[in-house]
């Protein structure tokens, strides 16, 4: 499915293809992956649960979630993130939402 890798270092944010939390994981670069939703209409923001304990480098901010420490994955779901979809923001639109820390 239809994703978008967030990388704060060098501020990127790129189309990517996730079959599962595992490509989610692997993409992230940990296995500790929490979630917010973002938006409307099911996007929510993957990330590693412990991004601030680690030190992790480069942070961002969409709209008023919690600061994200380090890469994220935006991809769509539906009953309250147990299944996975297409996500729905593009990344002109995310990157609007964006801010850079």
């Amino acid at each position: 499915m239809k994703a978008l890798l967030i990388d704060p270092e060098p501020q990127t944010i790129e189309p990517v293809e996730v079959e599962g939390r595992e490509d989610i994981a692997r993409l992230i670069g940990f296995d500790t992956l929490e979630s917010d939703v973002i938006g409307p209409d099911g996007d929510c923001l993957y990330f590693d649960e412990e991004c601030f304990l680690r030190g992790t480098s480069g942070r961002f901010q969409i709209d008023s979630v919690i600061p994200v420490s380090g890469k994220g994955v935006v991809v769509g779901s539906t009953d309250d993130g147990a299944r996975l979809q297409d996500v729905v923001s593009d990344p002109e639109s995310l990157r609007a939402r964006l801010k850079y820390l």
